[in-house]
């Protein structure tokens, strides 16, 4: 791998469930802000899907927070597909 590339078997981590609860929203409202499935929430919150680069922006805008503050990789973890 060379120096620098991104290790494509990283787990990103997130603090969606975190962020949700502070505001007191159901999946179900987040969304439906995001335009997106209670499932595709689901996915993202229990890290089995790595939401799309739009869709991360679009959560990290619905939070008023980077995607660096939301999103984190955990070159620790590997995932397991």
């Amino acid at each position: 791998m060379a120096h620098g590339a991104p290790d494509a078997d990283a787990c990103v981590k997130n603090i969606l469930p975190e962020l949700r609860a502070e505001r007191g929203w159901t999946q179900v409202e987040l969304a439906e802000k995001l335009c997106v499935s209670r499932q595709t929430v689901i996915a993202i919150e229990t890290e089995r899907y790595d939401p799309s680069l739009p869709l991360a922006f679009q959560i990290a805008e619905v939070f008023r927070r980077p995607i660096e503050a939301i999103f984190s990789r955990d070159k620790s973890s590997r995932k397991s597909r």
